[in-house]
């Protein structure tokens, strides 16, 4: 029971004290005139007046109880909102001594959330506060905040009571508010280039969009499963098909793997089309959305990340060949080589499986050897036709893709590629997909002959990409794990003796 708590049992018994006194414990009504931050700005001049203070100024403030000391006939509270913390000064002789007395020293406490309302004035240590001479109680807290100095400590408590996260860390706040900027950002941006916002379907007939294990439903109505989407690639196409040259989604991402530092099961990602432009197109306008990103969110060009130093003012471009062995030091001599890649990588104690074809091999070496060394923003371009089942051939080397991914401190930020838009080639990729599935790849993509039916009718030169919010918010943070930029992450249920001791 969530109430056993002795703690708990006490609070509620405070609940009861105030509702026979007449107080309502849980008020619907507050006259708050004024944010804290806004009462801290517009009074930053009583510091300068001769006696510290201006009881002509009024204000009615609401927040949450943060610190709460009695000092006799006068008590000081710290109270926060979601803007600013502020300093109350609560006296008796202001307030009404059995109000005081009775109610307030008794029944309030850190946890609480109340309006107060006064006059601005400057404390004797120089702290500009509120003197109260009338307070209110909103809302009773029945359950105890964590001790103010220590905070949650247990990231596992964190994540599952996010609201107490929250409640005990501004700097937590910060975090979702850039989050949520970046989001807004991220729409405008793409809005004042022409793009058109569109919403395509999160429950998809074929799991299909990227290479991915799926999350499987089932419709009752319909009497069929359904695929939670892998991403929204196929339908943005095909309105690219149907004649919008340019359109955008941000939404959510669904794929049933494993769960790490950079991996949530459902994840956010915008997604972009524009039609007659090429993947080269894309790497300008993404270095152009980084800036008008740091200009709006006035970040420097030189960001901490861990123990590196990212500088955004270095963008660069590597072939994936070619970064195997200028950046990850694998020997020239096997990138080209099936064999010569197993047998090094086998001497490197990494398994791999016999079936895999050369582009998949040097996508692994790629993994092992490249992708943690690029530190500065680094767009890795031509990937190998294996590996890259939507993109479209290089007209100069056709084993290879006009693709690239952005990495940025070792991590992957996006994935663009020219669109494959020949039908036919498309097909037989698709064969080539459903082979690989047949052969045990539960990630590989299914056959989608409407999309196949689609392109026939002809789709223009078009260049595709896909943006990890997530990520994106990790870096701008400098945040290491997606669970500290997902407001709700995914976590394993809490068994039954867990609850016990976390309630205990």
């Amino acid at each position: 029971m969530v109430f056993d708590n002795k703690f708990i049992q006490q609070r509620i018994e405070k609940v009861e004290i105030l509702k026979k006194a007449g107080i309502n414990p849980y008020a619907n009504e507050s006259k708050r005139n004024a944010t804290i931050e806004k009462f801290l700005n517009v009074n930053s001049d009583v510091i300068n007046k001769e006696n510290k203070r201006d009881e002509k100024r009024r204000y009615t403030l609401s927040g949450r109880i943060k610190l709460f000391r009695i000092m006799g006939k006068a008590s000081f509270i710290q109270i926060e909102d979601e803007s600013n913390v502020l300093q109350v000064y609560v006296a008796r002789d202001h307030i009404g001594e059995e109000f005081y007395n009775e109610t307030f020293k008794k029944n309030i406490e850190t946890g609480d959330i109340v309006e107060v309302s006064g006059y601005p004035f400057v404390t004797g240590q120089g702290e500009l506060s509120l003197h109260a001479d009338n307070l209110k109680l909103l809302t009773k807290a029945i359950s105890p905040l964590p001790e103010k100095f220590h905070g949650i400590t247990d990231k596992e408590t964190r994540y599952r009571k996010r609201y107490l996260d929250l409640i005990m860390n501004a700097d937590v706040r910060k975090t979702f508010k850039v989050r949520s900027k970046v989001i807004s950002l991220t729409r405008r941006f793409f809005e004042d280039k022409g793009f058109l916002e569109v919403e395509t379907p999160m429950m998809h007939p074929i799991a299909g969009g990227a290479n991915a294990k799926p999350f499987v439903t089932h419709h009752n109505a319909l009497g069929i499963d359904r695929y939670l989407r892998i991403a929204p690639e196929l339908y943005l196409k095909r309105l690219i098909v149907g004649g919008f040259e340019a359109v955008f989604e941000i939404n959510r991402n669904f794929r049933n793997e494993g769960m790490d530092a950079t991996h949530n099961p459902e994840f956010t990602s915008i997604e972009f089309y524009w039609a007659y432009k090429t993947y080269k197109d894309l790497i300008e306008i993404t270095k152009e959305y980084f800036r008008y990103l740091f200009d709006h969110l006035n970040l420097p060009t030189s960001l901490p990340y861990g123990d590196m130093e990212v500088d955004f003012n270095k963008f660069s471009e590597v072939p994936l060949i070619e970064s195997l062995y200028t950046i990850g030091a694998v020997p020239k001599e096997i990138v080209n080589d099936k064999d010569k890649i197993i047998l090094f990588l086998k001497e490197k104690n990494i398994q791999v499986k016999n079936n895999l074809s050369l582009g998949q091999l040097q996508g692994e070496l790629f993994d092992e050897f490249v992708e943690d060394k690029l530190i500065n923003p680094t767009f890795i371009t031509e990937y190998p036709v294996e590996i890259s089942p939507l993109a479209r051939r290089s007209d100069k080397n056709p084993e290879v893709t006009e693709r690239f991914e952005l990495f940025i401190a070792g991590r992957e930020i996006a994935n663009a590629f020219s669109e494959l838009n020949d039908p036919v080639d498309q097909y037989n990729r698709f064969k080539t997909q459903v082979e690989s599935k047949e052969s045990g790849d539960d990630e590989a993509h299914a056959m989608d002959l409407d999309f196949v039916e689609a392109l026939s009718y002809g789709m223009a030169p078009t260049a595709g990409q896909g943006i990890g919010i997530d990520r994106l918010v990790m870096l701008l943070t400098n945040e290491h794990s997606i669970r500290d930029v997902l407001l709700f992450p995914a976590m394993k249920p809490i068994h039954t003796d867990e609850k016990q001791e976390e309630k205990e």
